[in-house]
């Protein structure tokens, strides 16, 4: 007698992913979390962490450098806005630099782009998803290594817009 649960997907069954991921981005869903008997899949956008942290006053803070066992304290000067644009991924796979492992890359520091410009690939699911650049400017950093794994809005390269 065969089996009736070899027909239904399992929770980690690659079409079942897909659809659920499909279902999140329809519905502007940040986190699926399905259990079912001992299995379980949760599905998450973005980073677990916040990006920015508020910072919580403990005791009054010194208006002016303080010395603890003798050496200098001072708060740390106040981070400046960056002047460049930020290449963010949009969706979690690995990030290529080139199209295939024989072929140049598709920009490095330097390279010129425009919104158009294709300047990677993130392989999600096994499938190669162009990446492009999306503004105008030119590559000043490439922040992701080739084959990283990156998450949704991982900064890939930044750009000077000038």
């Amino acid at each position: 007698m065969p089996d009736e649960k070899q027909d239904t997907p399992r929770p980690f069954d690659v079409k079942t992913v897909e659809y659920l991921l499909r279902l999140m981005s329809e519905h502007e869903l940040s986190e699926i979390d399905l259990k079912e008997a001992d299995q379980r899949i949760r599905l998450r956008k973005g980073s677990t962490f916040p990006t920015q942290f508020a910072p919580v006053p403990v005791a009054p803070a010194p208006t002016t450098p303080s010395t603890t066992l003798g050496h200098s304290v001072s708060s740390p000067p106040p981070p400046q806005a960056s002047k460049y644009l930020e290449i963010k991924s949009e969706l979690i796979g690995t990030f290529y630099l080139r199209p295939l492992p024989d072929k140049p890359e598709f920009v490095k520091v330097g390279s010129r782009v425009t919104p158009d410009t294709t300047v990677c690939i993130v392989m999600a699911m096994k499938v190669n998803n162009e990446i492009k650049a999306g503004i105008t400017g030119t590559i000043v950093e490439v922040v992701a290594r080739n084959e990283d794994f990156v998450d949704f809005n991982t900064v890939l390269f930044r750009v000077d817009p000038s």
